[in-house]
């Protein structure tokens, strides 16, 4: 009975489980609880955690935002991460499976696919430019160290060719003149951004333009297409074994850059500049904001993919200490990044003489233009390069592995025969060439607009009105009761007293009042105030600054319509 029990516990179970066979035969399970760990940490650090905190952290107020973060990351982000991990377990179902719970509420399980599929059709989009960088690193020289190529324009000014004019030196500032020449003229472009612009995309001048489809890119779309679905050919059987290095050598490289940047001088004024507190900003709203929806997006909250990933775990699997180990060590390598991105952006802001503020970008703008040309000023450039874009590649991997099963488990489950249970390989095969074929368009020269435009919008306030539905129909349509019961039946426990209060009040009311943040700011309402009756009527006489137009009722003593000047204002900071 003892070697039993132990076994069990080595197994990540609670101490009623001890054997480590599969137990849901049908539907298969992870191969240990290692697995699952390795495989969520995976699919929640991803490009978010390097190209979106760093900069989301400096421009609210560096380690101000902190505050604003770990609170969202305590009272909303941890909790709902064990709803979901709970929920999938108990269920052992996927996205639309689980909502058997209460089916007039399976929209939501809709919801999260859609989201996945937008997200899953331009993350590996993404996944292929990282993969096209790390083919043109395998170089002596960076193509976009220098100006002088074919694709370069006469604005071109690069900081090697700079330091090349003074007699090849790079002194800690250059000279009033030419600094002055590089960084403070309006026509300036770095050679790396040029690279982006006119040689990797070849950028068209719209939206709608979509021009030529970019076949480098496109043929690395492919090879990216073809890895994911190579790992989840079988499974979670398969990708969880990819996930012991996929998982675990992002830190490998993190760490490595970490010590080659600390080094560096000007380090020091960048680490500062991400994490020096400017305690004004934490009262505005949009700090609040922006912490809530990088807690959501660096989560994977609402996504679909962690119910999924659980719905594999042992029935008696611990998901509450996993949850909490997951969380953590990802907001921990968001932080983790920010030194990485910062301390090289550092470097090269004493390089160039100018403040951080100048070279600091986020989002592919840091991934593509801003590191890779500080990577330019290293000893051995392409060795960094080739270790930072391979460690992008292995990020984008670990939650493109998940997008891909969530939407393959989802239809497996909903289809539930067991035809589809023996073509499941097909089925991925099916998804991961449906993805290919969307994601074309974004390989054309007006691609990254509509990249950016996904990036926006697929994955921000969607987040927020499905969690807020799924711990409503939970806590109070399904009972909260029933919900601690199932999940005292399956832990052992009941969950803390904590995660009932979070699960019950808090979290939906921080979830509602994001929510209400898009409710009709007071000018809502009909244009003239003729109109404005019943519910519209007001209670105090309109002034010019709710923005009405007031027209006179009495034509023959009309004045002047009066408009509220500050009305644009009003509207962007409702949608805020």
């Amino acid at each position: 009975m003892v070697g039993k029990g132990a076994k069990g516990m080595l197994n990540g179970a609670v101490p009623s489980e001890a054997t480590k066979r599969d137990q849901n035969l049908k539907r298969g399970n992870w191969g240990n609880q290692i697995e699952f760990v390795l495989t969520s940490v995976g699919y929640a650090v991803g490009l978010g955690n390097v190209w979106r905190f760093p900069y989301l952290c400096y421009r609210n107020g560096g380690g101000a935002f902190m505050f604003p973060y770990f609170i969202m990351l305590i009272f909303c982000g941890i909790p709902l991460f064990f709803m979901e991990l709970s929920f999938g377990q108990f269920a052992s179902q996927g996205c639309l499976g689980v909502w058997r719970i209460s089916p007039m509420f399976k929209g939501v399980g809709y919801g999260m696919m859609v989201v996945s599929t937008y997200i899953g059709i331009y993350y590996n989009v993404v996944i292929c430019i990282a993969f096209y960088y790390f083919f043109s690193s395998m170089t002596h020289v960076l193509p976009w160290a220098y100006c002088g190529n074919p694709w370069n324009t006469p604005d071109c000014a690069g900081v090697l060719d700079a330091s090349n004019l003074t007699n090849g030196s790079r002194p800690a500032a250059l000279p009033g003149n030419l600094s002055h020449l590089l960084n403070h003229s309006l026509q300036r472009t770095s050679p790396s951004e040029e690279y982006w612009r006119l040689y990797v995309l070849k950028l068209s001048d719209d939206i709608g333009n979509f021009g030529e489809v970019r076949l480098p890119l496109l043929g690395c779309l492919g090879v990216s297409w073809v890895v994911v679905f190579l790992c989840l050919i079988r499974g979670v059987k398969s990708s969880g074994k990819v996930v012991y290095f996929t998982a675990t050598f992002p830190y490998v490289v993190l760490t490595i850059l970490f010590i080659r940047g600390v080094t560096l001088e000007g380090a020091f004024t960048g680490i500062m500049y991400y994490l020096t507190p400017q305690w004004d900003k934490i009262l505005e709203a949009k700090v609040w904001g922006d912490a809530a929806s990088q807690i959501f997006y660096s989560l994977g909250c609402a996504w679909g993919g962690l119910i999924t990933m659980a719905s594999y775990n042992k029935f008696h699997n611990n998901c509450y200490r996993d949850s909490i180990i997951i969380s953590i060590t990802n907001c921990a390598t968001s932080v983790y990044a920010g030194f990485v991105i910062f301390s090289i952006l550092g470097f090269m802001a004493n390089h160039l003489g100018v403040d951080v503020s100048r070279v600091a970008d986020h989002g592919p703008g840091l991934a593509f233009v801003a590191y890779p040309e500080a990577l330019t000023l290293l000893p051995i450039s392409p060795l960094w390069s080739l270790l930072f874009f391979f460690m992008l590649i292995l990020l984008g991997l670990g939650t493109q592995f998940c997008l891909l099963e969530t939407l393959v488990t989802a239809i497996v489950d909903e289809v539930g025969n067991e035809w589809i249970l023996q073509k499941k390989t097909y089925v991925t095969l099916g998804v991961a060439v449906a993805g290919f074929l969307l994601g074309i368009p974004l390989t054309s020269q007006a691609g990254i607009y509509w990249l950016l435009l996904m990036d926006n919008y697929a994955a921000s306030f969607s987040l927020v009105v499905i969690s807020c539905i799924m711990c409503v129909s939970i806590m109070y349509i399904y009972g909260h009761r029933n919900y601690f019961q199932d999940i005292q039946m399956m832990l052992g426990f009941p969950p803390p007293l904590f995660f009932q209060i979070c699960w019950r009040f808090v979290s939906p009311a921080i979830i509602f009042r994001l929510k209400n943040a898009t409710k009709p700011s007071r000018d809502w309402g009909p244009a003239l105030l003729e109109h404005r009756t019943g519910r519209y009527a007001p209670t105090i006489p309109p002034s010019p600054e709710d923005g009405l137009e007031v027209q006179p009722l009495h034509p023959d003593k009309a004045q002047i319509p009066m408009v509220g000047s500050n009305g644009s204002s009003r509207l962007q900071d409702s949608r805020i």
